[in-house]
């Protein structure tokens, strides 16, 4: 938990607002989405006193807009465009198309069924999308969440190549929060979100969207992350 200042977090109406989290700014202006690693001098405090350091920050948004144009290049998966991606005074901004519709976690248990069906085929699509490399588009290997959420410390993760394409590409937090959809038709018209994206075995992308939370292990789930883990510590030749 972090002790927040209630002016850093604003709301100004339906096309245009502010908001900064524990790591990472957000803008709405018009038909631009806007968001930002935050600089040094906004990193939250957390009621025991300790600064929150955002974990790779500036490679997460790097390694998104690098995915996002691959992705519109390579498929025809609905993610926002690309509209710009730069760094001034040491924030790292990434410039979206603002994409208007419900989050997948706001619509009833029958409604996501067909949300579902509909993932599945973009699913189908990115497995058949190949590298003999592993990382993203740009060479950045950014981990899914879970597991750069349980190592202790910044990680630059070397990049594995194999003998042939054995890679898929895999968004890694696909979550329902990260499926926006059209609230009459629920047609998907967005997959969000691609910072952890990149091309990994298969089974890294687990299937979060099926249920509601967090991209990682809940309840009786499975941990995979001792076995993501091991994978990304072999150095494969």
């Amino acid at each position: 938990m972090f002790e927040t200042d209630p002016e850093e977090t604003s709301t100004v109406s339906s096309d245009e607002w502010t908001e900064r989290a524990a790591e990472r700014a957000y803008y709405h202006r018009g038909r631009f989405f806007i968001k930002r690693s935050l600089r040094p001098s906004e990193y939250m405090t957390t009621l025991k006193g300790t600064t929150y350091v955002p974990r790779l920050g500036k490679e997460r948004l790097q390694n998104e807009a690098a995915s996002l144009q691959f992705i519109r290049n390579a498929s025809n998966i609905p993610v926002p465009t690309l509209h710009a991606s730069f760094e001034v005074d040491g924030a790292y901004f990434v410039v979206t198309e603002y994409i208007d519709g419900s989050s997948m976690s706001e619509l009833s248990e029958d409604q996501k069924i067909g949300v579902q069906g509909e993932l599945s085929q973009h699913l189908a699509i990115l497995r058949q999308i190949k590298s003999n490399k592993t990382g993203g588009p740009s060479g950045i290997v950014i981990p899914p969440s879970r597991v750069v959420e349980r190592t202790d410390k910044d990680m630059f993760w070397s990049q594995q190549t194999a003998d042939h394409q054995k890679y898929v590409f895999c968004h890694n937090d696909l979550s329902q929060q990260n499926i926006i959809v059209d609230p009459c038709t629920l047609k998907i018209q967005a997959i969000i979100d691609w910072e952890y994206a990149g091309f990994f075995p298969q089974y890294f992308e687990s299937l979060f969207y099926k249920r509601l939370g967090p991209s990682s292990a809940i309840g009786d789930e499975h941990d995979d992350v001792p076995e993501l883990m091991s994978f990304l510590q072999t150095t494969e030749k």
